[in-house]
């Protein structure tokens, strides 16, 4: 057998092995760039990649829409970031959210201030949040009302400001320690210790709807709030008590003994149904304008419509929402339809489609989305997708909110694609006209050229006070619209807007408009 010729080590080296090493690095390098610092084709591309061209909705009246988020301060999700703040950063923290929701073209917020039997505003029946100041029970030091903070800021930006409660939660896992003030001490016989830590009051004790519905009359009677909002949690997701039944038997067998007939689950929900109904007669007695709104899971039941599949709230949170739209106890319904179009078994437009044909009183149906997938282009996509189809299907009366403010205060890729596309246009939340009918009278409107262009004022007229402004004005063949806050009485045009013709209507709580009066500007 003859041996091979020895190659000398270096010839090696040369011929073979450094050109096979500079092949390797060469395909590491476009196929693995982490490993050098730089960026493959493929990841430049995804970066690079454009989202459709959705274009503008020209229009010359004005969009009624809902535009909301919400803004949870259970655990500090959304505001304050953390407990123990200074107050002058929880405020500076306030201002610039509710900034980047009225420059996305949005005209409300709904902001939780009752996350856990708390409050994160001036209350006599629950102590202070432990959210506010890491301390239930501790005031704002200095001093100041975060729910009357939050109402002045957001009526200054033209935002309505929905006050969201949590009905029957009475601590949260992550709400700090269990303290002397916490209802869970001091109504120990209302509460029911769950499997994963959280606490929950009854809710077929009469104390526990009576102290509930006392809290929420409470807040609407004290603060200029434009709704009440509550949401889906009535009973516990079973997974909070590891599948465990709710442990309220003592209650049930107390119900059976006074001769109570129903099932325990009918029984459940005639409790929760006699609160959502007792909720909205106690808010329309107190201000009728106040809007109540819920937001409960997005599935009635499985089946409803046929191909909907998924979890069942009207078993499992003993929550019949379906009776509470058809009966008209709210003013706008807001299920969570958190799943994408194309999902077949939980379809959003199949489901959004189901919940207006149950909506037997014509109330407004103002879906939940699940903003926060807008990271990503499919994401962005799927949003603006779903708010069209819901104008499609809902017309002038379309609106939605969004899980949750992070959305916009903290993505301003997709505020800025809101704003240059399907929030181009300002909007003003549709009107409720079975709150009321009486629409305000149009105000008195002056106005003057000078050198800077056109000056228009507005005073107004009768005993209504306006909530907005809404002026129109033409320019070239188009008229155009922009909407005011309240405070607002004058605005400038500039001598480039060519304005030619221009009217100011008033619009109410309500939103109701009053008459739209047309003047021609003389020598244009």
């Amino acid at each position: 057998m003859t041996l091979p010729k020895k190659i000398p080590l270096a010839k090696l080296l040369n011929r073979w092995v450094y050109p096979a090493v500079i092949v390797v690095m060469a395909l590491a390098l476009w196929q693995y760039p982490a490993w050098f610092g730089q960026e493959t084709p493929k990841q430049v591309a995804v970066e690079q990649e454009e989202l459709p061209d959705y274009g503008r909705a020209q229009r010359e009246t004005v969009a009624r829409e809902f535009r909301a988020a919400w803004v949870a301060t259970v655990a500090n999700i959304d505001w304050p970031s953390k407990p123990g703040l200074p107050v002058a950063q929880q405020q500076q923290e306030a201002i610039a959210l509710l900034d980047k929701v009225a420059a996305a073209n949005m005209n409300a917020v709904i902001f939780q201030v009752r996350p856990q039997a708390d409050a994160l505003y001036t209350s006599e029946l629950e102590p202070w949040s432990y959210y506010l100041s890491g301390e239930q029970g501790k005031a704002p030091e200095p001093f100041y009302d975060p729910l009357a903070f939050w109402i002045e800021q957001a009526h200054q930006r033209g935002l309505e400001l929905h006050a969201w409660v949590n009905p029957y939660r009475a601590h949260h896992t992550q709400g700090g320690p269990v303290s002397e003030h916490s209802i869970v001490n001091t109504k120990p016989e209302l509460i029911a210790k769950l499997a994963n830590g959280m606490y929950w009051m009854e809710p077929t004790r009469e104390e526990t709807i009576a102290h509930s519905l006392s809290v929420i009359t409470d807040i609407v009677q004290r603060y200029d709030i434009d709704g009440i909002h509550y949401d889906d949690y009535f009973y516990p997701y079973p997974s909070y008590n590891d599948g465990a039944p709710f442990p309220d038997s003592e209650s049930y067998t107390a119900y059976q003994q006074q001769g109570g007939q129903l099932g325990v689950s009918d029984w459940r929900r005639a409790a929760v149904n006699r609160f959502v109904k007792d909720i909205y007669s106690e808010v329309k007695r107190i201000k009728p304008h106040v809007k109540v709104g819920i937001s409960p899971f997005g599935i009635w039941r499985p089946k409803y419509p046929e191909t909907i599949a998924g979890f069942d709230q009207h078993e499992q949170l003993y929550a019949d929402a379906r009776l509470w739209l058809n009966e008209g106890w709210l003013d706008y319904f807001t299920p969570q339809l958190y799943w994408n179009i194309n999902r077949v078994q939980q379809s959003y437009p199949m489901l959004l489609a189901w919940w207006q044909g149950e909506n037997h009183q014509q109330r407004h149906l103002w879906p939940g989305l699940s903003s926060n997938k807008v990271e990503t282009n499919q994401g962005i996509d799927e949003i603006i997708n779903q708010i069209l189809f819901t104008r499609a299907l809902l017309q002038e009366q379309t609106g939605q909110v969004f899980w949750n403010v992070k959305t916009v205060s903290e993505n301003p890729r997709f505020a800025q694609v809101l704003k240059d596309t399907v929030f181009y246009h300002q909007a003003l939340v549709p009107a409720s006209p079975w709150l009321d009918s009486a629409a305000p009278l149009a105000p008195e409107v002056r106005y003057q050229s000078n050198t800077d262009g056109l000056s228009v004022s507005w005073q107004p007229r009768g005993d209504e006070a306006a909530a907005r402004w809404l002026l129109y004005y033409q320019a070239g063949s188009k008229w155009r619209y922009r909407i005011f806050n309240k405070d607002i009485l004058s605005h400038q045009f500039r001598q480039q807007d060519e304005v030619t013709a221009i009217a100011v209507v008033a619009v109410d709580r309500n939103g109701l408009e009053s008459e739209r009066i047309d003047q021609q500007i003389a020598g244009r």
